[in-house]
């Protein structure tokens, strides 16, 4: 009985001494694993928030870093064990890739949705041309941008549409060119006219004096001498801009003296002679 109970008391000892400073060692690495992960993930977030990051982007960064360290902790931990990681991360790899694979399309909008908020081509209330749509950005989700089209319809893009593809971010700027064209007749005084649009332009309050607008003939076109008029203002003014020259310059030209076309065509008749006929 007394060698029994000394086999089963050295047994014990065995036991504890072996798996029981292993599970100590688990129980430990565990909890330092887990403060870490909340240092890392606190660290990410403050330095994200420093940096200006998205306010979508700055959770789900500094969350993926928490739970990436904190994979990196289970692994050490059944290594404590003695657990094969080798065959342990081999599978969680083949168990990644098949899962990728079979959310392809939506991981490619994931990994477009990272790009879009860390590069930021354009942020909530920007006029984009992006993806095939044009409309004001209202949100940019991780996998869908939301926006809303100019006659206020509500579209939803993938985010790998439109980061795959070129975008056109219309504020993103702070001044534009404003682009118009006015045809006058070939009988009008091309310099008058100049001068007439010239000081319209420079005399609305919102047109920028820095760069200098620009009046120079165009074109000669088949019914009218076209006159490009190219003025600078803020991008928030642009429409304000490009409504009132439309108008003041048609009325301004016409006050002038001068005549703004319509499309024509001369048509010239020729009257045969009877022997040419013959």
């Amino acid at each position: 009985m007394i060698e029994n109970a000394n086999l089963i008391n050295d047994s014990v000892v065995v036991l504890v001494s072996t798996w029981g400073l292993r599970v100590l060692g688990a129980i430990a690495l565990l909890i330092i694993g887990r403060i870490v992960a909340g240092m890392v993930r606190k660290g990410f977030r403050k330095l994200m928030e420093k940096s200006n990051a998205d306010k979508t982007l700055a959770p789900f960064v500094s969350s993926m870093a928490y739970y990436l360290v904190l994979a990196f902790v289970v692994i050490a931990v059944l290594g404590v064990f003695g657990i094969p990681t080798a065959s342990f991360v081999a599978v969680l790899g083949a168990a990644g890739l098949a899962v990728g694979l079979a959310l392809q399309g939506t991981l490619s909008n994931f990994a477009a949705g990272v790009m879009l908020l860390v590069f930021r081509p354009f942020k909530a209330g920007d006029l984009v041309d992006a993806g095939g749509q044009l409309g004001i950005i209202k949100e940019i989700g991780i996998f869908t941008t939301t926006m809303d089209s100019l006659d206020n319809k509500r579209v939803i893009v993938p985010n790998s549409v439109l980061y795959g593809g070129i975008i056109t971010n219309f504020n993103g700027n702070d001044t534009r060119r404003v682009d118009m064209v006015m045809g006058i007749s070939y009988t009008d005084d091309i310099g008058h006219a100049i001068a007439t649009i010239t000081g319209i332009v420079t005399s609305h309050p919102l047109v920028l004096g820095d760069p200098e607008p620009k009046v120079a003939v165009s074109n000669l076109g088949d019914s009218s001498v076209d006159l490009v008029v190219r003025p600078w203002c803020l991008t928030a003014d642009y429409w304000t801009v490009y409504f009132d020259l439309t108008r003041q310059m048609k009325e301004g030209l016409e006050a002038a003296g001068c005549s703004i076309p319509f499309p024509q065509r001369d048509v010239h008749l020729f009257q045969e002679s009877s022997s040419a006929v013959a």
